[in-house]
């Protein structure tokens, strides 16, 4: 069969790699076309159409500055879906983008996927007329999401989580500590990791109050963990200051030498959950008070981040808005330093979620259930 896949960022490339990889297994002769990044690169042996870093455009403002582009690669999306005329198309998230090209693809015909459903119980829950109307199967990886789309007149599985095995997986391979000290060039000191983001506006809002809300403990030593396709000028000229940037094949490989992090919210504070390490969310946007209440109103939840969603209550601090401050994030990150209730119940928090999320393989349950529809 021949599938066509669409993921516009990391997390979404990273889980498309191991479905192609997932796909491939049952069916050995699959041929791919996709628009995604290196892990769906090299899952599928071929180049993306366009590469995720080009398709990344965070809020409103930077979707306006980038217009052309935004326009460039929907139209090169949507001439290949039909060129390519494949068996199906996989929606992965990004779902702005991937509902356009939905469009395309249903009215000639073609059979549409969507593996990671978007955070429509979020927001814009009005997305869900496009998704009944247009999409055959949704492959949910939260558990508490197949229930929203019943409420709303729609069947979704819930295939497991892959950050679960993605992330397990990785930990098994990690260097060992006096190893990773010595290829990173680090002293051996208690370290905090930085992860403000894989977006040039998330690094742009975010890095400078991590950076200022760790030099309130300068005991320990705060180190960036690189987001594949930004270089490192960009982190430069966003407040990195004079803190190291470490290049890892997964984040996982320098989280787990870490006491704490300090991580923009998004897939990232599920990964970091999973390793095992304390964290706080942050996500300053343009940080005003205004923004904030706007956003809770509109926001249908009561958390925005994923361990505090999957688990049903606050395991880890949410700093957003005019919350996200340096003295307000440093009180919030200094008990998690030490050895204290406040970290000793985040741990505990992470072991109730991962209960919650089950060890499922999410991938090859997608891969399977595709091919399935298709009388395989």
């Amino acid at each position: 069969m021949h599938y066509f896949l669409i993921a516009g960022e990391a997390s979404g490339d990273l889980h498309g790699g191991h479905l192609i990889e997932a796909l491939r297994r049952r069916d050995p002769g699959a041929v791919f076309t996709f628009l995604g990044g290196d892990c769906m690169a090299r899952a599928a042996s071929v180049q993306p159409l366009v590469h995720y870093r080009d398709m990344a455009y965070m809020g409103f403002s930077e979707v306006i500055r980038n217009l052309s582009k935004v326009a460039a690669n929907l139209r090169t999306a949507r001439r290949s879906v039909l060129m390519a005329e494949p068996d199906c198309l996989i929606l992965i998230d990004y779902p702005s983008f991937n509902l356009k090209v939905a469009t395309t693809a249903f009215k000639a015909g073609i059979p549409i996927y969507y593996y990671i459903s978007p955070k429509i119980w979020a927001w814009k829950k009005w997305r869900i007329r496009d998704i009944r109307r247009m999409v055959r199967r949704v492959f949910s990886i939260l558990p508490f999401e197949p229930a929203f789309y019943r409420e709303n007149g729609f069947d979704a599985v819930y295939v497991g989580n892959p950050s679960v095995a993605e992330v397990d997986e990785r930990m098994k391979k990690t260097l060992p500590r006096e190893e990773f000290l010595k290829k990173y060039g680090l002293r051996d000191r208690q370290l905090v990791a930085l992860m403000p983001g894989s977006r040039f506006g998330e690094i742009r809002n975010n890095l400078a109050v991590m950076n200022l809300a760790l030099d309130q403990y300068p005991q320990y030593r705060g180190v960036i963990i690189g987001a594949p396709g930004i270089d490192d000028e960009v982190y430069k000229a966003n407040g990195a200051g004079r803190l190291p940037i470490l290049r890892a094949e997964n984040s996982v490989d320098v989280l787990v030498h870490c006491r704490a992090a300090l991580v923009t919210s998004g897939t990232a504070t599920l990964e970091t959950a999973l390793a095992g390490v304390p964290q706080v969310a942050l996500y300053r946007g343009n940080g005003t008070k205004i923004t904030y209440e706007v956003m809770k109103r509109v926001l249908d939840i009561d958390f925005v981040t994923l361990p505090n969603l999957i688990a049903g209550r606050g395991i880890i601090p949410e700093m957003l808005m005019h919350y996200c401050t340096p003295s307000l994030v440093a009180d919030k990150i200094g008990p998690l330093l030490r050895d204290t209730s406040e970290r000793r119940a985040q741990l505990e928090g992470y072991a109730d979620m991962r209960r919650i999320l089950g060890t499922e393989d999410a991938a090859d349950n997608t891969a399977k259930a595709i091919l399935e529809d298709f009388g395989f």
